[in-house]
């Protein structure tokens, strides 16, 4: 009997206990569960309540602030009306004024006097001082002039001046040009003499000529076909030119400055050699032995000038060998500096 007990105290049965806690504490999280459910539908109908009410504020916001807006609308309108009326009474109060000037007694009608005799005044001093500045202009006008005529009085002088200057000049053209044609027509009638007793001294030839002012020889009297070299045939000729030339030297007088022009000339073909690559040179280098040679015969290298002129001063315009010879020529010129 006491192993039965032994065995049952052993064998204690605790699963209804278990169970029991185990619904009570069911309970209370169920409990607790609708609490929380409860206690949340309220917070969330506490919320739409507050949301709903911020709305309603946020309308009667925006009603306010529209009533506030037509507010100070109306206000500047009464205040633009009050300014309104306040100029209306204040031209009003000024008519009013003027009017009673006019309608005052006998003292207001002296003040008025007074103020217009002393705008008189003042027109008056304004027009002394126009008067005073019109004066000074007038005097400064008389300055302008006395000056004007004084520039005129200067200017015609100077006119004067240039005309007796332009008469001066006048006539020391005129002088020189009398001096100037006096000394062409004594070297021209120097230069008459010197060709005719030249042309006495080389005799009558064909190949000799004077044309005009310009005594003229054939190349081929002095030089070959294309050369520049003297030749010993033209050597007489250019003797009796060298005795002339000195002759002439002896017989001028020392303030005719003169000169004589030794042109050489070539008809129109073409020369290149290696002497001479053109008409121009060959003209040119006659011109200088001939200038050359009366040099060496005793003439005064001042006395004589050079020139070349190629085939562009032509005395005869045809081609033919007549023609062509006839242009072919050394000129002598005898001319002032």
């Amino acid at each position: 009997m006491l192993s039965r007990s032994r065995r049952r105290f052993n064998g204690i049965d605790y699963w209804p206990g278990f169970v029991d806690a185990l619904s009570t504490l069911l309970l209370v999280v169920t409990f607790l569960m609708v609490l929380f459910m409860v206690a949340q539908y309220f917070v969330a109908q506490e919320a739409s309540g507050k949301d709903t009410a911020l709305a309603r504020l946020q309308r009667q916001i925006a009603q306010m602030a529209d009533l506030l807006s037509l507010e100070r609308s109306q206000k500047k309108t009464a205040l633009d009306e009050s300014a309104s009326l306040k100029a209306s009474l204040a031209a009003a109060e000024a008519e009013k004024k003027r009017l009673s000037g006019l309608l005052g007694s006998g003292t207001s009608s002296e003040a008025r006097v007074v103020a217009v005799t002393k705008e008189l005044d003042d027109q008056k001093g304004l027009t002394a001082q126009a008067l005073a500045q019109v004066e000074l202009l007038n005097q400064q006008i008389l300055a302008l002039r006395k000056q004007l005529a004084a520039l005129e009085n200067s200017l015609g002088d100077a006119d004067k001046r240039d005309k007796q200057a332009q008469a001066q000049i006048a006539d020391l053209g005129q002088r020189l040009n009398v001096a100037l044609a006096k000394r062409v027509q004594e070297l021209s009638q120097y230069r008459s003499t010197f060709f005719g007793e030249l042309k006495r001294s080389l005799g009558e030839r064909d190949d000799i000529q004077v044309v005009g002012d310009r005594f003229v020889f054939q190349s081929e009297i002095f030089f070959d076909s294309g050369s520049a070299d003297l030749a010993p045939q033209g050597y007489a000729e250019l003797d009796k030119l060298a005795a002339a030339l000195k002759d002439l030297e002896t017989r001028i007088p020392k303030d005719l400055n003169w000169v004589l022009r030794i042109d050489g000339h070539t008809d129109i073909r073409p020369i290149s050699t290696v002497s001479f690559r053109s008409n121009w040179e060959l003209s040119s280098s006659r011109a200088i032995s001939v200038v050359k040679y009366l040099i060496g015969k005793g003439v005064p290298p001042n006395r004589l000038v050079a020139a070349g002129f190629g085939e562009y001063q032509p005395l005869s315009s045809g081609v033919s060998e007549v023609d062509l010879r006839r242009n072919r020529r050394i000129e002598l010129k005898l001319t002032e500096k």
